[in-house]
């Protein structure tokens, strides 16, 4: 996967809102075919099985709920080090068994930490059982995929249509 970009949907589908991650790859891959530089994955509840997907990346872009101390379906995109830091100070909160911060150590620790990363966290009304999100996080999921577009667009050297050329469509 070296120099592609992997984009990360994170959470468990059964607990709410802590699903938003998967939910929002999961309409990424609806509205268009990722390009062979883009690569969408459900990354569900995190296991040590991803630490090669994202060391193999170029860049990452991760989507989770992430405690951000705002109104339920905020969104908030957390890039380099400002990234690094969120993580490792939200590590203790994460309802994962496996957590970004330890998968981002791997890399890390092995030499392949992805140059390029960004998280996007939204703030979950609700963690319970439900399988489907609450009305504040599905109405941010839009929000979670500009969010990703245009991230995707600040990365690409500058071309005609680069968000078009790694396989979004705007």
């Amino acid at each position: 996967m070296c120099g592609k970009t992997l984009i990360l949907g994170l959470g468990n589908t059964l607990l709410g809102d802590e699903g938003v991650g998967v939910h929002s790859v999961n309409r990424l891959q609806q509205e268009k075919s990722p390009s062979r530089d883009v690569v969408l994955m459900d990354g569900g509840t995190l296991s040590f099985v991803l630490a090669g997907p994202i060391e193999e990346a170029g860049s990452l872009i991760v989507i989770d709920a992430a405690q951000l101390g705002s109104p339920p379906g905020s969104v908030q995109v957390f890039e380099g080090a400002e990234m690094d830091r969120f993580v490792a100070n939200s590590r203790h909160k994460s309802v994962h068994e496996v957590t970004l911060f330890d998968l981002l150590t791997i890399a890390h620790l092995s030499g392949d930490l992805p140059s390029r990363r960004a998280l996007i966290g939204v703030q979950p009304e609700h963690i319970d059982w439900s399988d489907s999100l609450s009305t504040s996080v599905a109405a941010a999921v839009p929000k979670v995929c500009d969010s990703v577009r245009d991230v995707l667009l600040r990365w690409t050297p500058a071309n005609p249509n680069p968000v078009t050329q790694m396989g979004l469509a705007l």
